[in-house]
């Protein structure tokens, strides 16, 4: 089969892709569900921004590193999901081989921003809470705007990296994508040449990239119940869990959901399993963000109230 497979090289101009596996019967409503989400992700991570914006008491560290995640869940979601909506509506469900290749690297370069922001968010409420009379000069202004903009620049190198070494890929016949959206390893796993550098680099840098902040995550989080425990008291408790709830929950969502993928998926090409978990991360997961950060979070409660009292006052002003 293999060398079958070689035999029949051809240029790609275009893939197809089978799409979400819902029957067709519950397609409208499904169409009608995800569109929903969609706009509820991109309406409510603006509304985070625009409050930090305007908020001048939410101008820190800490919603400086929110309002750039907001805008990675916004430009994350916005990568698949629209296209993955086209696709529900139409019977040909193809996309350009540029477009799946500009698809692939702009999901690996905010997948991998999203990666990084969580860390920081992390080493902020270790420093605040672990180190609070250094808080203001550990975590100046300058520092914050430096740590992000590399965390850009880098994961669009490393975004690159992996879609130069896709383009060398050469396919078969079988040009079916069994996904809703162009995603490496199934694009991978389709290939007729020799993929064993993209796996390598794949698993390994993948697995780094992940690992890594991962484990600073969670070394941030046990040196701050360590000196939670070092005095330990029920106001010191909830007030720590306030403050690092909402984030620990966007972290075991993002991180739950990627580990379902790329480490716990099945050796098949694709599974409904895998489908469903790429659908959690790309769509719940940056929808719940907004809602967990406002639900739980006394500022940008406060900066929401102030903003609709705005909101009411001039369009008062209006009518008069």
């Amino acid at each position: 089969m293999s060398s079958m497979k070689r035999g029949n090289r051809t240029t790609v101009s275009e893939f197809l892709l089978l799409g979400l596996p819902i029957p067709p019967e519950h397609q409208a409503l499904f169409f009608i569900l995800f569109l929903s989400m969609y706009l509820a992700t991109v309406l409510g991570n603006l509304l985070i921004i625009l409050l930090i914006r305007m908020d001048s008491r939410l101008h820190t560290p800490m919603y400086f590193f929110l309002s750039h995640l907001a805008l990675t869940d916004i430009c994350y979601s916005s990568v698949n999901v629209p296209k993955m909506l086209m696709d529900m509506q139409s019977i040909h469900k193809s996309i350009p081989y540029a477009g799946c290749v500009s698809q692939m690297y702009f999901y690996i370069w905010f997948a991998c921003v999203e990666n990084f922001l969580l860390t920081l968010m992390a080493y902020d409420r270790y420093v605040a809470i672990c180190q609070p009379l250094h808080y203001a000069t550990i975590m100046r202004q300058e520092k914050c705007v430096s740590l992000v903009s590399a965390s850009w620049i880098y994961c669009s190198l490393r975004s690159l990296l992996h879609t130069l070494l896709f383009v060398q890929v050469s396919f078969c016949d079988d040009i079916t994508i069994p996904h809703f959206f162009c995603e490496l390893p199934v694009l991978l796993k389709m290939s007729c040449s020799d993929i064993s550098v993209n796996e390598w680099v794949l698993y390994i840098e993948t697995g780094i990239i992940a690992f890594l902040p991962f484990v600073t995550i969670v070394g941030s989080y046990i040196r701050i119940w360590a000196t939670v425990l070092k005095d330990p008291s029920a106001k010191k408790f909830f007030k720590v869990l306030s403050t690092c709830g909402s984030h620990l929950l966007v972290v075991c969502l993002f991180y739950g959901t990627i580990a379902e993928v790329y480490f716990f998926s099945s050796p098949s090409i694709s599974s409904n399993k895998d489908i469903a978990a790429s659908v959690m991360y790309m769509i719940v997961t940056p929808m719940l963000n907004p809602f967990i950060y406002s639900l739980r979070n006394r500022d940008i409660k406060q900066a929401l109230k102030l903003f609709v009292n705005r909101m009411k006052s001039c369009s008062s002003n209006n009518l008069i």
